[in-house]
């Protein structure tokens, strides 16, 4: 039998140039560390308890059943489509026909990058709301595009709307935005969302709103871009179900647009999973058309969560941006005489057994965000007040 053997060494890379920046995620790392060393993690955004059991039982029923075991059809189940279409109108007041304007899809982040695969030509310019979730990097290189940074800075992360303007070009065919945005919380107003709408439309270009907290919003409303006069035919709005009800496992998200965008993102979608989730598909159906109680109580007790795990970060000394929604706290680490946020958070489960997330990786210049240290909320109470009590150690004095 011949041995195995390393492959032939080559004068070019295996890996793809386009790809070679990005490596493993943080969220590998850094959940793998937490794993290592016991911590808690407070660095993956997903819950530590699962979502209604009335809905869990719905995917138990729909196995049992034999609905969805096979490949579903590749837009998405019927039930699935008309119920994501029954919520942008329940919600938004937005009508979509769910045969030819719905496309279901493994999760958020598979829509995004089939929107950005399909919608994209190379040298074409994305303008990306910075610090931004790191799939947006790696879907806007692999389209062999060019992402341009609008950066949020603290401490209120709000755009600066002059500088979008300023940073159209010829080149510009895309805006991705996201509201209410990860990391840094912020929740866009419908008077930024006015002017960036009118940018669009001016310079006619395309938008893809990434809106997967809808429901999880502090302070203010949210509001789908897509909802503003002459957005509509524009706009690919995102979102899914893993945040809004806690099975992020599950990774059935969605697009709804306009038939002539939703086929392009579908073109590029079928040759990337085809199709997924199928059994879950029917289950998230039914988990949209829960009561409205379900999505206020939803909201309030991460409203809780994350003022408890607030109050914790600025005990321990933390300069603390309280998020106006999402999941997730973003700190500055500077009042603790720190400097550098990936050092500081490799540094932490030995110092305190807590994991969180450096903001830096989601910035193009690293320096932008180099004190900012994310955090997310939606864990157990108890297990938050664990965090805060480990926390505590950083405090000066201490």
């Amino acid at each position: 039998m011949t041995p195995m053997t390393a492959p032939a060494s080559s004068s070019r890379p295996f890996l793809n140039r386009r790809l070679a920046p990005f490596g493993t995620t943080i969220f590998a790392e850094m959940s793998a560390l937490a794993a290592r060393t016991g911590s808690i993690n407070l660095g993956q955004g997903f819950p530590d308890t699962d979502g209604p059991a009335e809905i869990a039982e719905a995917a138990v029923r729909a196995i049992r059943d034999g609905r969805g075991n096979q490949y579903p059809p590749g837009p998405g189940v019927p039930e699935l489509r008309t119920a994501i279409a029954a919520h942008q109108e329940r919600f938004h007041g937005l009508s979509y026909d769910p045969d030819t304007e719905v496309l279901v899809t493994a999760g958020a982040t598979e829509a995004i990058a089939a929107a950005l695969l399909g919608l994209l030509e190379p040298g074409d310019e994305v303008i990306a709301l910075e610090p931004y979730y790191d799939s947006y990097a790696a879907c806007i290189a692999m389209a062999g595009a060019h992402r341009v940074p609008l950066t949020l800075r603290a401490p209120h992360f709000r755009p600066d709307l002059d500088a979008l303007r300023d940073a159209i070009t010829p080149r510009t065919r895309l805006l991705l935005l996201n509201t209410p945005h990860n990391p840094t919380g912020t929740v866009l107003t419908r008077e930024e969302l006015a002017v960036i709408a009118e940018l669009a439309i001016e310079r006619d270009l395309l938008v893809v709103t990434d809106e997967v907290y809808e429901h999880l919003v502090f302070e203010g409303a949210h509001v789908p871009l897509a909802s503003l006069p002459g957005m509509r035919e524009r706009t690919v709005t995102i979102s899914s179900a893993g945040k809004t009800f806690s099975f992020t496992g599950w990774k059935v998200g969605w697009v709804t647009a306009p038939p002539a965008l939703v086929g392009a993102v579908r073109s590029a979608k079928q040759f990337l999973t085809y199709v997924s989730s199928g059994p879950f598909q029917y289950a998230v159906a039914e988990a949209l058309a829960l009561p409205d109680a379900y999505y206020e109580d939803f909201r309030q007790d991460l409203a809780a969560k994350r003022d408890l795990l607030a109050g914790g970060l600025e005990a321990a000394g933390f300069d603390v941006f309280r998020p106006q929604g999402t999941y997730f706290i973003t700190t500055d680490i500077a009042p603790l005489g720190e400097k550098d946020g990936l050092a500081f958070c490799r540094a932490l489960p030995e110092r305190c057994g807590v994991v969180a997330i450096p903001n830096q990786v989601f910035y193009d210049d690293p320096t932008a965000g180099a004190t900012q240290v994310r955090w997310a909320f939606c864990k157990r109470p108890e297990i938050l007040h664990q965090a805060v009590a480990r926390l505590a150690r950083l405090r000066p004095g201490k």
